[in-house]
């Protein structure tokens, strides 16, 4: 397995902490939990961000942990880890140009590993809802504790729905202010028709700064701990 520097963006003391928070509530949900796709409602909203910091923090508590890029269309995971190097991908491993072994990248994070989506292929939703992407799950489940799937937003491609059917469950991440509440209670009730639980929504790129509730919840719970809240 070759390994591979990714360089993931330092998070201030607040996103720290509610990345924590996010792991924690995954590992709640069970050891039945494992296989985790994630998706949004629309382009830009994190969610490739959000995959990695989970993933990061989940290999940072001792899990072992695989990052599936599954964005095949339009994946930007690559840019957000800075990774210069050409990779091969999950394209060339369901397209059967490649074997497993060459596709999976060991990271300078220990115990994180990572497949990036590879060349963008013709027919993307074919080869995800074919028979070697479900093979290729089977033979990972065992191997690592958590395999956290970055899909493509549901309000675009049907893509994230094909391959939640294969997985334990799903979580929806939505940035703040900017998606309707009615665009999400349908991205919601596509994700209904798949086999997978949702777990959960996470809100995203919410400002701190603004005032209202969040601002005003951690001002008044994270604020009278000393040091906690004198972070940048």
């Amino acid at each position: 397995m070759k390994t591979i520097t990714i360089n993931i963006p330092k998070l201030d003391y607040t996103a720290n902490e509610s990345y924590k928070s996010l792991r924690t509530n995954l590992l709640f949900c069970g050891e039945d939990k494992k296989v985790i796709a994630i998706t949004s409602c629309t382009p830009n909203e994190g969610k490739s961000s959000v995959t990695l910091n989970l993933a990061a923090s989940l290999a940072e508590s001792g899990k072992k942990v695989l990052l599936v890029d599954a964005d095949l269309r339009k994946s930007v995971l690559i840019g957000r880890t800075e990774v210069t190097e050409e990779v091969l991908g999950l394209s060339h491993l369901l397209s059967k140009q490649e074997s497993l072994e060459n596709v999976v990248y060991a990271t300078n994070y220990n115990k994180l590993h990572i497949i990036y989506a590879g060349k963008v292929p013709p027919n993307p939703a074919e080869l995800l809802s074919g028979k070697y992407f479900k093979e290729f799950l089977s033979f990972v489940r065992p191997i690592y504790d958590y395999i956290l799937i970055d899909t493509p937003p549901l309000g675009s491609v049907i893509d994230s729905a094909i391959i939640a059917d294969e997985c334990d469950g799903s979580v929806v991440v939505v940035e703040a202010g900017t998606v309707s509440y009615r665009f999400v209670q349908e991205v919601i009730e596509q994700l209904n028709k798949s086999a997978s639980p949702i777990l959960g929504v996470i809100l995203n790129k919410v400002d701190m700064h603004k005032n209202g509730f969040y601002g005003k919840y951690y001002g008044r719970y994270y604020g009278k701990y000393g040091s906690y809240g004198k972070d940048k």
